[in-house]
């Protein structure tokens, strides 16, 4: 028995139960999926610290809420003590020291060596500056000399640029792991800073020095108070005015940036992104920039310390009280002026071109003419100039050099680049991603701290995250390797 043709509309009515084309859930699931797909093609996002932002905004926001629920809550838009503006300046300004030297492992990791002396070696150069300007310049230039700070600085940065030089000397020419030399330096530079004080503490440090590492003194709001305010301008008006210059100034680079891209793209005949995902990135960079100002700005000088500048420079206080910004930390400042460097020489310059040709490659890098040795530790003299940074930031913001300064920093350094999609393969990595890698490991440990966990349990936490991150990443770029 032969059987009935089906008509045109049976063949194609779909079955019973089966989803439509393009219609009900599944539908709109696929058509967002293809928006969202269009979307990240059409801006170019690195796909990794698209998701480290995102990362960075869930916690946040997770961690405001556990402050107020297992905290003692707070003042911020859901109720909890971490998106206050205090928290926030102070989050940035606990970064900067990690970020800085961060920046400086993305480097040596690239090159597919390691540093685990940078948190010893920060110790030893903070105890050595210490020293240098309590006990040895006074006997030359007197105490409150205003080039006190600037002189320590100096050796700071030329003793931590010659270790450097000496550990990657002894990588790179005598062929000794990294691992080691690293590993010996750690221990070296940990008992060296006890025993240039004999187990003291070098306290207090000079002001000017103490303000590199931030807090009331060490911002833009106590600058611009005291030149504008000096001028005649608002107290209030000027301690907030320095800030939003930078901040204003930072946008003002970002577009320029973004019109020279584009300009360059289309000079050399490559495809451009669309006009409105370029005013799109511009909007959200110009958006995060200036929250950033306005919130270091929201974040004022406690009551009592204001009424002490106001004593002491012989001002009225208002019925309504003093009111002055804080404004930018200059750590910030000086973190950021580290990444805008590092990312120039890591993308514009020979030397991180030959540091990322190495570490894709040792042996063909070698053969096109690269002198692999002396790079390589070039890249240690950098990771020593940028540990005496941090060195000074970390020593400024205790006003003081201890034996404990930097303990197990090198693990939230190379956990930081690693989380900012750094490679330990070698050959793949960037500052961007290093500086957000900073950020991500400093809100773990501050908001761990505001939910009342322990030192113990905080350092659970922070070792499964990074072993979690790692893994997350490892597995993206398998994918995106297939």
């Amino acid at each position: 028995m032969s059987e009935t043709p089906a008509t045109p509309a049976e063949q194609k009515t779909p079955a019973s139960g089966s989803p439509s084309p393009g219609g009900g859930s599944g539908g709109s699931l696929e058509r967002f999926k293809q928006a969202g797909g269009a979307l990240y093609r059409a801006t170019e996002v690195d796909g990794r610290l698209l998701g480290l932002m995102i990362a960075l905004a869930v916690t946040w926001i997770g961690f405001d809420i556990a402050s107020n629920v297992f905290g003692q809550g707070g003042n911020s838009i859901f109720g909890g003590s971490f998106l206050t503006p205090r928290n926030l300046f102070n989050l940035s300004v606990q970064t900067a020291s990690v970020a800085v030297m961060a920046t400086g492992m993305v480097l040596i990791i690239v090159s597919r060596n390691i540093d685990l002396s940078v948190g010893s070696l920060l110790g030893f150069l903070a105890m050595v500056m210490g020293i240098f300007q309590k006990e040895v310049l006074p006997d030359f230039i007197g105490f409150d000399n205003q080039f006190t700070w600037l002189i320590t600085l100096a050796v700071g940065l030329a003793l931590g640029a010659l270790i450097g030089t000496m550990q990657g000397g002894l990588v790179a020419y005598l062929g000794i792991p990294a691992f080691i030399v690293t590993l010996g330096g750690m221990l070296v530079w940990r008992g060296g800073a006890f025993l240039l004080a004999s187990g003291r503490t070098i306290a207090p440090l000079d002001d000017n020095f103490s303000r590199i590492g931030g807090g009331t003194e060490g911002s833009l709001g106590r600058l611009g108070a005291d030149t504008l305010g000096g001028l005649g301008f608002d107290l209030s008006v000027s301690s907030q005015a320095l800030s939003w210059l930078i901040g204003i100034g930072v946008v003002l680079i970002l577009i320029a940036l973004l019109i020279t891209a584009r300009r360059r793209r289309a000079a050399f005949g490559f495809p451009t992104r669309p006009m409105w995902a370029e005013v799109m990135i511009g909007a959200i960079g110009t958006g995060l920039v200036l929250g950033a100002v306005w919130v270091v700005n929201a974040y004022t000088w406690p009551v009592r310390v204001a009424a002490r500048y106001a004593e002491a420079n012989g001002l009225v206080i208002p019925e309504d009280g003093l009111i002055l910004a804080t404004g930018i930390a200059y750590p910030v400042l000086i973190m950021l002026g580290v990444a805008a460097v590092m990312t120039w020489v890591a993308r514009r310059r020979q030397f991180g071109r030959y540091v990322f040709s190495i570490g894709g490659n040792p042996e063909a890098a070698e053969l096109s003419g690269i002198n692999v040795r002396r790079t390589l530790m070039l890249t240690f003299t950098v990771m020593g100039v940028l540990v005496a940074i941090s060195a000074a930031i970390t020593s400024g913001r205790l006003d003081a050099a201890t034996n404990a300064l930097g303990q197990w920093n090198e693990h939230y350094v190379i956990a930081a680049a690693d989380i900012g999609g750094t490679s330990v393969a070698g050959g793949i990595g960037t500052i961007p991603g290093a500086i957000l890698g900073a950020l991500f490991m400093q809100t773990l440990q501050s908001g761990i701290v505001l939910i009342g966990f322990d030192t113990a349990q905080q350092n659970v936490v922070v070792g499964i995250v990074l072993v979690v991150a790692v893994g997350i990443d490892t597995a993206y770029r398998r994918r995106t390797a297939s």
